[in-house]
C-alpha cells in the first residue's frame, strides 16, 4: 500500500502585496499554507531580500561588514547602486541612521533629499526605515513621502504612536507601510486594524513583528511568527493577512559574538565568517517562520541564504 503524506487544506492566504513599480516591482506573499509547505498550497512568489545600505557612514561596524562597501559608504547613492549592480539586490533597505536625534539629527528635509536621490538611481523598490522615535520619524518620513511621491517607495517603522500622520502621508502620496510592533501578535493585529480604518489599503501594508539574532530571543520572534501564520490561514484573520518584513542585518551586527577578535575567543572559529554565519542562520530561521522579504547586509551571507531559499523552492 503506497504511502500518502497526510495534507492540510487552508481556507485563506496571504495577501499579495506589490513593492516598487515598473519593471523592478517585487511582489511578496500570496502564500496558501505554510512556509514552504508546497505539498499543502502554493508559495507563488519566493523570499525576497533587501540589502542594507546607511544614509551617513557607518562608524561601529565590524571589519568582516564594512569590508564589501568600504569604497562607498560614503556615498549612499553609490552604495546602493553597488548593492543593484555587483550583488544584484532585489531591494534596497535605506536605514536613516543620520536621524536619529540622540545622534546627528539630521533635519528631514536633506533626509528626504537624500531618499529622492538613492530613489532615482536605483531600478528596484526602495524601503526607508526610520529612528523609531515617534516624533523624529513622523516629521522624516512625512517629508520622505512628499519629496518622493510617484516613487511607490516602502516607509517605516510605523507604529501605534506615530501611525495616523505617518499613514495619512503614505495614502496621500501611495507609498507601503510597514506596520511594526513589538512581538506580539495582538498588537500586530490592533495595528493594523488601526492602519486601515485610518483608510490605508490592504494592498499598502506589510508586517514588521520586530526580530531578533540567533542567539538574543530569535526564538520568540519565530513563535510569534508562527502564531500570526497560524491565526492568518487556520482561522481566516483578514487582520493578519499580511506579509512580513524582517529588519534582521543591524540585530545580527551589533551583537558581541561577531565582534570578539579570533585571538581572543578561537573557539568560536574566525571572526568574519562567524558574523557572515550568524547572518546567515538567522535569517534561515525566520524564512521558516513564515519571512516574504528579509533587510541583510553581507554579501557572502545573502549568497547562502539565496542557496537555501533555492533549495526549499526546488
Amino acid at each position: 500500500m503506497a504511502f500518502e503524506v497526510p495534507k492540510n487544506t487552508y481556507s485563506a492566504k496571504i495577501r499579495e502585496i506589490t513593492l516598487g513599480s515598473g519593471a523592478g516591482a517585487l511582489k511578496i506573499g500570496g502564500e496558501t499554507s505554510y512556509p514552504f509547505y508546497t505539498f499543502e498550497g502554493a508559495m507563488p512568489n519566493r523570499v525576497k531580500i533587501a540589502m542594507e545600505v546607511w544614509d551617513t557612514m557607518p562608524d561601529d561596524w565590524p571589519d568582516a561588514a564594512i569590508e564589501p562597501f568600504a569604497d562607498v559608504a560614503s556615498d549612499p547613492v553609490v552604495w546602493a547602486k553597488k548593492c543593484v549592480t555587483e550583488y544584484s539586490a532585489e531591494a534596497i533597505c535605506l536605514q536613516l541612521v543620520s536621524t536619529d536625534p540622540n545622534g546627528q539629527n539630521r533635519d528631514a528635509y536633506e533626509a528626504a533629499t537624500v531618499v529622492k536621490k538613492v530613489a532615482d538611481a536605483i531600478n528596484v523598490p526602495l524601503i526607508v526605515w526610520g529612528t523609531a522615535n515617534h516624533e523624529k520619524d513622523t516629521e522624516v518620513l512625512r517629508q520622505v513621502a512628499e519629496v518622493c511621491q510617484g516613487k511607490s517607495l516602502t516607509i517605516g517603522p510605523v507604529e501605534e504612536g506615530d501611525h495616523k500622520k505617518i499613514g495619512a502621508a503614505a495614502i496621500a502620496y501611495n507609498h507601503t507601510v510597514i506596520a511594526s510592533t513589538p512581538i506580539d501578535i495582538n498588537l500586530a493585529k490592533q495595528l493594523n486594524i488601526l492602519l486601515g480604518n485610518l483608510g490605508v489599503s490592504n494592498e499598502r501594508i506589510i508586517m514588521d513583528p520586530t526580530v531578533s539574532s540567533l542567539g538574543y530571543g530569535i526564538e520568540y520572534s519565530y513563535s510569534v511568527m508562527e502564531r500570526v501564520r497560524q491565526a492568518a490561514l487556520t482561522q481566516n484573520d483578514e487582520r493578519l493577512q499580511f506579509p512580513f518584513i524582517c529588519n534582521l542585518s543591524r540585530e545580527v551586527w551589533k551583537t558581541k559574538e561577531v565582534r570578539i577578535p579570533t585571538a581572543e575567543a578561537p573557539e568560536l572559529g574566525n571572526t568574519g565568517k562567524r558574523g557572515i554565519l550568524m547572518e546567515a542562520i538567522s535569517a534561515t530561521l525566520l524564512l521558516v517562520a513564515g519571512a516574504d522579504l528579509i533587510v541583510m547586509r553581507h554579501p557572502e551571507a545573502i549568497k547562502l541564504v539565496r542557496e537555501i531559499i533555492d533549495d526549499l523552492m526546488a
